[in-house]
């Protein structure tokens, strides 16, 4: 399924062979919480943004409309209208993120709904069973993710609980693969690496979960308070433990330098927020650095966002305009801004695979880096 085209030093050019199409790595996934992307940007539109992978949150589509429903609609490809590769997480880091309303026990997380407090348990088989009616591409394990700064003891036991959940996980998703009634019966199983920064219990949590022989490898438990230094630290010494003939997933991270730093590592899929969330408050990312559209310099600016930029806004729209719908609060503002950071998003990684592909990626890497360390 993963095949290594070519690797510049440690940065690696693949392709990823799934039932729902092939995915270019290295790939950067868009983030579709609830089925759709933050900002009133369709499936349609994520198709002319040059997206690959749609992301979606199993914790969340599971309180509503609710798994169930969604596998009576024909599962998720089909009720959002997309027919490329989609991964749902865990639910792990939601729950993670719930820390005042849950219990973490053995056989799994007790825990009460952000919406309404009524009581939920989730453990390996239930997010796999959630993740099946939901049908998507790729699933991911079940695991703990602990906040930093961490205790060591306690991230040990975190780390030993993480790799027995995930026994269990690839045990329920073999079995529920097997099943007549299950509408993607080729769903793929992604683990993830825990440990926060302790370089010992990172490295051995990956060489047992290596040995399961699973889809794909992720680390996880990063971007949540350790210092960018620490996170690459983290990187350098855990990725040379992962299998070399899986994809590399580095989960909620980031920024495009992170993603830059993380390709020379070695890690081939991302995921991050930090797109959609930044482009609804008029952030923008640019070749030319980091644009806050609400300045007031913009007021009269009739250049696109970004003068090299194809997406729909930039061959559309000036800055001025989109600016004056901000402070119009028109939603055609955020609109707009959602599908120019996504494009260039997935333009970057366009960018990053060309490079890799003609060994210049270290250039481009440090040309791109000091391009985005500048604020417009």
């Amino acid at each position: 399924m993963f095949k290594i085209l070519t690797k510049d030093k440690n940065a690696r050019r693949g392709t990823f062979t799934t039932v729902h199409g092939t995915i270019e790595t290295p790939v950067f996934m868009n983030v579709g919480t609830l089925g759709a992307i933050k900002g009133a940007v369709s499936t349609v539109d994520l198709k002319e943004v040059e997206c690959q992978v749609e992301l979606s949150n199993t914790y969340h589509l599971h309180l509503r409309p609710g798994d169930k429903v969604i596998k009576e609609l024909g599962g998720l490809h089909k009720f959002i209208n997309w027919d490329r590769p989609i991964l749902t997480d865990s639910g792990g880091f939601q729950v993670f993120s719930l820390s005042s309303l849950r219990k973490i026990k053995e056989e799994g997380v007790y825990f009460a709904s952000h919406i309404d407090g009524h009581k939920i348990f989730m453990g390996p088989e239930e997010s796999m069973q959630i993740q099946s009616n939901l049908a998507s591409t790729i699933a991911m394990a079940f695991d703990e993710c602990i906040g930093l700064p961490a205790k060591y003891d306690y991230t040990k036991k975190s780390s030993e609980l993480t790799i027995r959940w995930l026994e269990r996980c690839k045990a329920e998703m073999k079995r529920l693969n097997s099943l007549n009634d299950t509408i993607n019966k080729n769903q793929l199983l992604f683990g993830i690496n825990q440990g926060a920064t302790f370089s010992d219990i990172r490295i051995d949590n990956m060489k047992k979960i290596a040995r399961l022989d699973l889809d794909g490898y992720a680390i996880g438990g990063l971007s949540v308070g350790e210092t960018h230094e620490e996170m690459y630290r983290v990187l350098d010494d855990v990725l040379p433990y992962a299998p070399e003939d899986k994809p590399r997933y580095l989960m909620g991270v980031g920024t495009p330098i992170n993603i830059l730093e993380a390709v020379e590592r070695g890690v081939d899929f991302f995921d991050c927020v930090i797109a959609s969330r930044n482009a609804r408050h008029a952030n923008l990312f640019t070749n030319n650095g980091y644009m806050n559209l609400m300045n007031a310099k913009y007021e009269r600016d009739m250049r696109p966002i970004d003068e090299n930029c194809n997406c729909p806004a930039c061959k559309n729209y000036s800055r001025a305009y989109i600016r004056h719908l901000f402070k119009a609060k028109e939603m055609l503002a955020m609109r707009l801004c959602v599908l120019h950071n996504l494009y260039f998003y997935n333009n970057l990684m366009k960018e990053i695979r060309e490079n890799i592909e003609n060994g210049t990626f270290s250039q481009f890497k440090e040309q791109k880096i000091k391009d985005f360390s500048q604020r417009m």
